[in-house]
């Protein structure tokens, strides 16, 4: 459905040089999947989901929807962004505060290139409110909502349009955190009750998580890896993503052996462990584990398996419905997440196993 290749967009920073904002882009989203560019602050998320909406102009690339070119630097075209039937929501919302609910998502209707009389108009309106349930709203003053209710009534008004790409740049981001966690589920069912392709940009890990088909994450302009959620978080492929999306424990290791396609015996300050790996490392090669604190398996009891390290207890944090334990193992410290009926106290020592097919190795940055 969405094309975007090579896509090149820069501009000039306070002292004019050129700052490269996104760099070499290139993604592909099916019809009816909501796709995230995940980074953080600066990394040029926003500055692609601009360029697609037509609201920066790239300096080179193409970028298509539904085979349709509506920016391409090789024939010069570049489609004025009130011409591409996007649907954007922005983090401020930007809801008119002198309308009230029905004329906010009225006004793109009245404005549109689209002439619509006023019964198919009111017709549509009532549809997309129905849909974000604000239909019992429509004659209250926008300024009269709750945030909660501020953003579905800017997500009604990108949806009256109808559009072909629905633009979400931080949708979230200004609400508490109680509401957030709902909206998500609620984006979420209306992406995929009405079957909305979507950009997503969010430097929120765990909501591109939730959300997601697909994500990208970025990093200084660049796409560092494209991946499903499960991807992402439990097949990282470089430092920056693993450390980036969720928690995790770096280890400095060498390649001792290949054991078999995907696994390897490496040698760490903790011994000798085995891993996963999804590339190709010659022995000798210095690379890094990535171990995600839910992985590290702790008992009082020796476990049966490989990756059994012993260690001790150097703190521990209770957070409710899981506790963080601090273990050192050698001059190595690992955060672990355990449930919360593992008692061992801090000083004493504890068994650790590491499950060789979540000890994922890649090369170091």
């Amino acid at each position: 459905m969405l094309h975007v290749s090579n896509l090149n967009t820069q501009y000039k920073d306070s002292h004019g040089r050129i700052v490269k904002a996104a760099q070499d882009i290139c993604i592909d989203v099916p019809r009816g999947k909501l796709f995230t560019l995940l980074g953080p602050s600066g990394c040029g998320k926003t500055t692609t989901m601009r360029s697609v909406a037509g609201l920066e102009r790239p300096v080179s690339g193409r970028i298509t929807v539904n085979g349709h070119p509506v920016y391409c630097s090789g024939t010069g075209v570049f489609v004025a962004p009130n011409k591409r039937n996007f649907g954007m929501v922005f983090q401020s919302y930007a809801i008119w505060p002198h309308m009230n609910v029905f004329q906010n998502a009225a006004f793109p209707l009245e404005v549109g290139s689209r002439k619509l009389n006023r019964r198919e108009i009111e017709e549509r309106v009532m549809r997309v409110l129905t849909v974000v349930g604000l239909e019992n709203f429509a004659d209250r003053e926008a300024t009269m909502l709750s945030g909660g209710q501020q953003q579905r009534l800017a997500l009604a008004r990108a949806l009256a349009m109808e559009p072909e790409l629905l633009l979400l740049d931080e949708p979230l981001s200004n609400l508490d955190a109680k509401l957030r966690e709902r909206m998500r589920f609620e984006l979420k069912r209306l992406q995929r009750e009405l079957g909305l392709t979507t950009i997503y940009v969010t430097h929120d890990q765990s909501e591109a998580l939730a959300l997601s088909h697909e994500i990208a994450v970025m990093s200084e302009g660049r796409i560092r890896q494209i991946g499903s959620p499960r991807d992402i978080y439990e097949r990282p492929a470089n430092r920056f993503v693993a450390d980036f999306v969720g928690l995790t424990n770096f280890v400095d290791a060498f390649v001792e052996a290949k054991l078999a396609p995907e696994s390897y015996e490496v040698r760490t300050d903790m011994g000798v462990l085995k891993v996963t790996s999804y590339e190709e490392h010659a022995v000798g090669t210095r690379v890094l584990l990535s171990v995600r604190p839910e992985d590290v398996e702790l008992s009082e009891i020796r476990p049966v398996g490989d990756n059994v390290l012993t260690g001790t207890v150097d703190a521990k944090v209770f957070l409710g419905e899981f506790i963080d334990f601090q273990v050192k193992v050698g001059d190595h410290s690992l955060l672990a997440r355990v449930h919360p009926s593992l008692k061992t106290l801090v000083g004493e020592s504890i068994q650790v196993r590491i499950n060789p097919e979540k000890c994922i190795c890649i090369k170091p940055d």
